[in-house]
């Protein structure tokens, strides 16, 4: 059985011209890292692996997670082959993973996330947003030999900011 925890970089800045790879988080994308992250642990397998893009608002994102999780940022594998917007190239760099791993965290960027995730997941998903968190699990017992499995849990900024707006409403 292998797990797999996509997480998109959370919302970027377009305040400043900067290269793409250059952007930082905006002040949204760092509060909805926060509440994303806080919202995870249930989800997390007891041990994993984490991989994150070179992209600054994807290693400003797994910084995070990193600190709200307690888990080393040193021990989070930078990797520059995960800036891909390409479900393949994704793809191609998921099935590299060691064996040894039953669950790998990925931090990267869309278009490949969600075509990933409606390729190799039983929920269609329009869009995952900045943020978002998709949990799959595989029946599998290496990672070359990745196949369609399970849409286990998904965790969107809007499920909590909605749950939020209604409980202050109510109070």
């Amino acid at each position: 059985m292998k797990n797999l925890i996509l997480i998109r970089h959370s919302k970027s800045s377009w305040e400043t011209p900067l290269k793409d790879i250059d952007r930082p988080l905006s002040k949204r994308g760092v509060n909805d890292a926060h509440l994303i992250s806080s919202q995870i642990n249930a989800i997390l397998p007891k041990s994993f692996i984490v991989w994150c893009s070179i992209a600054r608002r994807a290693k400003e994102s797994a910084i995070i997670y990193s600190e709200n999780l307690n888990f080393p940022f040193d021990n989070i594998m930078i990797k520059e082959e995960l800036y891909t917007f390409d479900e393949y190239r994704l793809e191609e760099i998921i099935k590299k993973c060691e064996n040894r791993y039953d669950s790998l965290i990925l931090f990267g960027h869309n278009e490949a996330i969600t075509n990933f995730v409606n390729k190799f997941g039983n929920l269609l998903i329009d869009n995952v947003p900045t943020s978002g968190v998709v949990s799959l699990q595989f029946n599998i017992d290496e990672w070359k030999s990745l196949e369609k499995g399970q849409t286990i849990k998904t965790l969107f900024p809007s499920h909590y900011k909605n749950e939020q707006h209604i409980t202050n409403k109510i109070h």
